[in-house]
């Protein structure tokens, strides 16, 4: 016992001095990268075209068919957004069977099946790849798109364009794509209402009967098969897809900015910026950079340790999260650097974003960053050959391509053998920090200013088109606004004449229908309820000087500035007692809401509350009323009550509401009598 416990002093003693030696301010070398054991590509052709690549995988007994089309982009022109139905078409029905009929034909077996307007996916138990093959190539051969599924998908994305339009990061994304591809680009154009409404099933049916043919197609097939079965399935379900002349397509490169300007969508409401500063670049799968962009991005921007992150988030505190992204395309890539940051600190933000950029590029990495990032990105491609997608994505990547067939094989091994020298040469060849985008969304009144010391600011719209020039009347004022307001309602005195209404208004979320009972007291006092199937899921009162929101029955009182700004909007017509209130108004220019020039008007109350109203330019009514907290509203439809013309339609764009909600007025009454039965 005695003996053993010396060995292990000595084994101690050993340890501790060969842990003393080690140099610990240096990272430890890193092993030898591991062998992906990803199996070799068979690939063969049938006679029609369609290539066909088996990537065998016994570890379960499932298999997946990924067909993919390989087409050029489309410029949709006139009817911008047809790609997107193209799939959800295909697979809302056949000749032989409904859609009601393929999924739960689908779903008997377990399995899975999807479209688009490139591709084809399917995946299933082994045992059911026959059930699984015959309802793919049902869809394939005789996809009948039906007239009524059209329709569906045009409400469906008309209703996600309108929520698109007030969503910040949607209308950055649009106004990026603008700048760096144009609009006559296929990565530039955007869906609009008239474009969504141009698209007919006659449109749907030229796209597939023109582009799905099996010569410029290829199959990936991954799972528990061997050659000879692929081909046997190969010949048994495709062999009859008839080949056909494919159009091509040409587009003029875009090209970086001669210099960097700045792109700013005003959009009044927002207490946040939404920041990307981007540009085109030429990169695509399999050149010489295209490793190394992956290891430089994820030190610049790729993650919660890099360098936009530490510093944006971590050092300033301006966002939540700042990130960047180098993506390639065989017609042309893009770097990105994105963040959401307070209004107060745009300028600071688009500082530090320029910094880090050129410092990047003008400085390079350093090795432990080299180091942390192999790391991470090792990793990540290691858990990602645990989908099948990924290794069929990995075999068509190749054929695609015209990569080696070890490309993916000996991907950590490059990844890992890359130098700080590599990456750094990278940088400088695909990212020139003195032309660049920036993008702003944000209050324009707040940044506009600020934004210029980065070059010319252009203003946009909210769908990445120029801004209109608006020119607002010379000698107009706030007073003025409101006057004109009150004016094409019928006249102050005619609205001060509307003592009390109460307003019963249906809408619709997402299917369930909701009604919403209003009633207004000029004396300040106002009730509000929304109701489901009748019951009251939400309500609020104003009692002059004491208010309460309920919530599926938990009620809270509320004070200080929560009653304040309450009060402000607990009046139909607010306009018509600004005298008599004590209102203050301000007029912050004439404004583009949705195409319509409109006129801002703040109304404050001596309590600090607000009113943030627009005013059309032309007839003088009131289209828009903005509230950072609660969202949109925005009015319509006006028809004439008592005299006076009210709007009967509120759509309302809120960040609370999964889509916009159009609230139309079934009834309406006047000057009706209230009791204090109907404030509580």
């Amino acid at each position: 016992m005695k003996k053993i416990a010396i060995l292990f002093f000595f084994g101690v003693l050993t340890a501790a001095t060969a842990w003393a030696q080690v140099d610990r301010s240096k990272l430890p070398d890193s092993g030898p990268a591991p062998e992906i054991n990803i199996g070799d590509a068979e690939v063969f052709t049938l006679e029609n075209g369609l290539k066909v690549i088996l990537v065998q995988n016994d570890k379960l007994p499932r298999v997946s068919f990924s067909l993919i089309l390989d087409r050029d982009p489309l410029l949709e022109g006139d009817k911008a957004g047809l790609t997107g139905f193209v799939g959800e078409m295909m697979t809302s029905g056949t000749t032989n069977r409904t859609k009601d009929q393929i999924d739960e034909e689908v779903d008997f077996i377990g399995a899975s099946l999807s479209a688009s307007s490139t591709s084809m996916f399917g995946s299933s138990l082994k045992k059911h790849q026959d059930k699984l093959l015959e309802l793919m190539t049902d869809v394939l051969y005789n996809p009948s798109f039906p007239e009524e599924e059209l329709e569906r998908l045009r409400k469906q994305t008309l209703t996600g364009l309108a929520t698109s339009k007030d969503n910040p990061n949607a209308i950055s994304s649009r106004l990026a794509a603008a700048l760096v591809y144009g609009k006559d680009h296929p990565y530039g154009e955007v869906e609009t209402e008239e474009t969504i409404k141009n698209i007919t099933v006659a449109d749907v049916k030229n796209y597939y009967e023109t582009f799905f043919k099996p010569n410029i197609a290829y199959l990936a097939i991954v799972g528990d098969m061997q050659l000879d079965e692929a081909k046997t399935i190969a010949e048994k379900y495709f062999a009859k897809w008839q080949p056909g002349d494919v159009p091509t397509f040409e587009y003029s490169k875009p090209e970086k900015t001669d210099m960097t300007m700045v792109g700013l969508v005003d959009r009044s409401s927002s207490v946040q910026t939404v920041i990307n500063v981007t540009q085109p670049i030429e990169l695509n799968i399999g050149d010489e950079d295209y490793i190394p962009s992956r290891l430089l991005n994820q030190i610049l921007g790729g993650g919660s340790s890099s360098r936009l992150f530490m510093n944006l988030r971590e050092d300033k505190g301006y966002t939540y999260g700042a990130y960047s992204s180098i993506s390639s395309d065989k017609l042309i890539g893009r770097f990105s650097a994105n963040a959401s940051v307070r209004t107060e600190v745009t300028d600071s933000a688009v500082v530090e974003f320029l910094h880090e950029i050129n410092k990047i590029v003008d400085e390079g990495v350093t090795i432990e960053e080299l180091q942390k990032a192999k790391a991470n990105l090792s990793g990540s491609f290691g858990r990602s050959l645990e989908s099948p997608s990924t290794i069929a994505n990995f075999a068509l990547n190749i054929e695609r391509y015209d990569l080696p067939k070890d490309y993916y094989k000996n991907y950590l091994q490059t990844l890992n053998g890359l130098s700080v020298e590599e990456i750094n040469a990278t940088a400088k060849n695909l990212i020139n920090p003195d032309k660049v985008y920036i993008t702003a969304v944000g209050n324009g009144d707040e940044i506009k200013e600020k934004l210029a010391q980065f070059g010319e600011v252009k203003v946009f719209d909210n769908m990445g088109f120029p801004a209109k020039e608006l020119t607002a009347d010379a000698d107009m004022t706030a007073e003025k606004v409101v006057a004109n307001f009150l004016q094409a309602i019928g006249g102050k005195e005619k609205a001060q004449a509307i003592k009390t209404a109460s307003m019963t208004m249906n809408a619709e979320i997402m299917g369930t229908p909701l009604a919403l009972d209003m009633v207004f007291d000029a004396s300040g006092r106002y009730s509000q309820k929304t109701s489901v199937g009748g019951n009251v899921m939400q309500s609020s009162v104003i009692n002059k000087d004491s208010g309460s929101v309920s919530v599926q029955g938990q009620s809270m009182q509320l004070s200080g500035q929560q009653l304040e700004d309450a009060k402000i909007n607990a009046y139909l017509i607010p306009e018509a007692w600004v005298e008599e209130l004590g209102y203050s108004l301000e007029l912050e220019g004439l404004k583009d809401v949705d195409g319509t020039p409109a006129y801002k008007v703040i109304i404050s109350a001596p309590s600090g509350a607000k009113l943030v109203n627009y005013y059309d330019q032309n007839t003088g009514l009131r289209i828009k009323n903005e509230n950072a907290a609660s969202g949109d509203t925005f009015y319509s439809d006006y028809q004439e009550k008592n005299g006076v013309l009210l709007p009967m339609t509120w759509t309302i764009k809120s960040a609370m509401l999964p889509v916009p909600m159009e609230a139309k007025v079934t009834n309406l009454n006047i000057n009706v009598e209230l009791t204090d039965e109907d404030f509580q």
